[in-house]
């Protein structure tokens, strides 16, 4: 026996919840089709492929080997010193590649198939100059932005241009005029500049 249906009468509540959840599927859909690649807040830049700098400091752990496990800090060099086997290139290197070069020249004569990882404990600091009430060095947490950086130094001066920023990345030879938005974040070892208006 086929199941009738029966125009004209109400819905159940039950369904209109239903019909109303697709619809606003439907909706956050079509909004996000319509955002181009690239637009929205960045993702986060240390969480990404991060390179190492100098100044920024590690923990090196080698499991089983205390003598071996300690901080360290990126040199002037761009290098750390690790125990047996002396200075190993950290700048402009990932974690991973530097604590697999690691293993690879403890295991060459050392130790038995070593167990190395590296845990970044502070980053490089960040610098901003220009129109702010104090400019200088500052310490760098992850996440944060441009807008937090001017409040670190202080705010800015009263000649400020508060829509545009100077941002010279670490390693870059030039710096880039960005405009101030709130989710511009800075990068570890950046100098920011703020530039002057005209009256």
């Amino acid at each position: 026996m086929s199941a009738r249906v029966v125009w004209g009468l109400p819905m159940p509540r039950f369904t209109h919840a239903i019909a109303a959840t697709l619809m606003i599927l439907a909706g956050t859909a079509a909004l996000a089709s319509d955002i181009p690649d690239g637009v929205g807040p960045p993702a986060d830049p240390v969480s990404q492929n991060y390179t190492l700098g100098i100044d920024d400091k590690l923990s090196l752990t080698v499991y089983g080997e205390d003598g071996l496990t300690g901080e360290q800090q990126v040199g002037p060099d761009g290098s750390i010193a690790v125990p047996l086997i002396g200075k190993v290139r950290a700048e402009g290197r990932t974690v991973d590649a530097v604590s697999a070069e690691i293993r690879d020249r403890l295991a060459a004569g050392y130790l038995r198939n070593p167990s190395v990882s590296i845990a970044i404990l502070t980053f490089r600091p960040f610098y901003i100059l220009g129109e702010v009430n104090k400019p200088g060095e500052y310490a760098y947490r992850k996440g944060l932005s441009v807008a937090e950086a001017v409040a670190t130094a202080q705010g800015f001066s009263y000649r400020a241009r508060k829509k545009y920023v100077f941002v010279k990345r670490a390693g870059a030879s030039e710096e880039q005029k960005l405009e101030l938005r709130p989710d511009l974040l800075v990068m570890p070892g950046d100098t920011l500049r703020i530039g002057e208006r005209y009256f």
